[in-house]
């Protein structure tokens, strides 16, 4: 087996993992775990906790004299399923993999085989002064984890404990940290972050946070946010959102459903006029916002009527980013007790749900076409170069570009779901 360059980290999950996985790879390299796999699970699903089983089995497979560990939240929540696997080594709890001390202790030889202590007991959360993504022209950061709520169908709490808020001028460092060294789109991450601040000693909500942001970091060219709770987004955020242009139009929302019954089973708290209502107030100040959701198909309960108003919300709402789920069982939630779905109508409810969303990106492709976008490329397809726009609409440029380009592209066309574009002008910037 040819020497390694340093510890591979797979990663399953959320935004707050990607980033997590950044933060546990530098702790690993720096104790000298060059040899380490590491395993960074989600709990999210059943299916999220096949994929990290299976992963690491070809793990192993390929690395049979590595040292393997397993993290993350599928980790927190189920410690003995994981050291109950022979291929695995090691299994650390969510809270243990952001201490560089758990991976001295690894090269030391002297950790226990699995460190995982109670979520609910960590009070605090550190912000990671990282460099950088490697290989991405966009960074995430942690600013909270952790959730007060408990959604009926939700595992996540028990994976990461209660809310917790990381302090303001630690999140503003890591941003300045970020800009200075060439990141032009920094995406603020967590579990819960219309939470954001609730826990802090001196209270703040999110808005302050993103306020504080760009004031003080004004070289940051484009900022985005992850799944926000309509209901829980603040005065000061809602008006950042709709007059600040460095904050990104696109919001990705966490609905779930779209019949009031089901989200209240759900244990939800917004209503459907409130996620209706929340879009309308957006778009009424600033048109061009585009909206996502998260969504989950075949809950506990849910009549086909009940998943028509689902449907017939995407199109209230004019959603185009959908992310699907089918309903998944957890043990240990209420909703797993609730008489269930059958799975057939669930995956088939979830392609339904799948296919409208491809029709309504359809939509949005065509009210961009042949309009110019700010595009920030990402990465390199041969002579093309891929990017996001503004929009978070992915967009072909065929063009002598790099990495970090920050372009004016006007839309030709599309192809295979994605919009085609020519640069408009040259370079907004070169590349930082």
């Amino acid at each position: 087996m040819s020497a390694r360059k340093g510890p591979e980290v797979i990663t399953f999950g959320c935004r707050l993992n990607a980033y997590e996985s950044e933060v546990i790879r530098r702790h690993a390299a720096a104790a000298g775990l060059d040899d380490a796999v590491i395993v960074n699970s989600c709990a999210v699903t059943a299916e999220a906790m096949r994929q990290a089983r299976q992963a690491i089995r070809k793990a192993r497979r390929a690395n049979p004299d590595a040292r393997l560990i397993v993290t993350g939240c599928g980790a927190q929540v189920a410690a003995e399923m994981f050291s109950g696997m022979a291929d695995v080594d090691h299994v650390l709890g969510n809270a243990e993999k952001l201490r560089p001390e758990s991976y001295l202790a690894l090269a030391r030889g002297g950790a226990a085989r699995v460190a995982v202590n109670d979520i609910f007991s960590v009070r605090e959360t550190a912000g990671h002064l990282i460099e950088g993504f490697e290989g991405k022209a966009r960074a995430f950061i942690e600013v909270q984890t952790g959730c007060d709520h408990r959604c009926t169908f939700c595992i996540i709490p028990y994976g990461r404990g209660n809310s917790r808020s990381v302090p303001m001028e630690q999140v503003v460092a890591q941003v300045r940290r970020l800009v200075e060294n060439r990141y032009r789109e920094v995406v603020l991450s967590g579990v819960d972050i219309t939470a954001y601040g609730a826990d802090l000693e001196e209270r703040r909500t999110l808005g302050d946070l993103v306020q504080r942001i760009l004031a003080e970091v004004p070289g940051l060219e484009r900022l985005r946010l992850s799944s926000l709770d309509p209901v829980e987004v603040d005065p000061r955020l809602f008006e950042l959102i709709v007059g600040e242009p460095r904050l990104m139009p696109h919001l990705h929302l966490s609905l779930q459903a779209g019949d009031d019954l089901v989200l209240k089973r759900m244990k939800r708290r917004h209503s459907r006029a409130d996620a209706i209502r929340f879009c309308e107030s957006v778009r009424a100040r600033r048109p061009g916002v585009v909206f996502g959701a998260d969504f989950i198909a075949g809950f506990p309960t849910e009549s086909e009527e009940m998943f028509a108003r689902t449907l017939d919300l995407v199109r209230a709402c004019d959603l185009s980013w959908l992310h699907v789920f089918p309903y998944s069982a957890r043990e240990g939630t209420p909703a797993a007790r609730m008489p269930q779905v059958p799975r057939a109508v669930r995956k088939e409810r979830a392609a339904r749900l799948r296919a409208l969303g491809e029709a309504q990106v359809a939509r949005l492709f065509r009210r961009l076409a042949g309009k110019e976008l700010r595009v920030l490329v990402a990465r390199l397809d041969g002579d093309a170069a891929l990017g996001h726009s503004e929009e978070f609409a992915p967009v072909r440029l065929e063009a002598a570009l790099a990495p970090g380009d920050l372009v004016a592209a006007r839309v030709t066309g599309e192809q295979d779901g994605m919009l085609v574009a020519e640069p408009a002008a040259n370079l907004l910037r070169e590349a930082v």
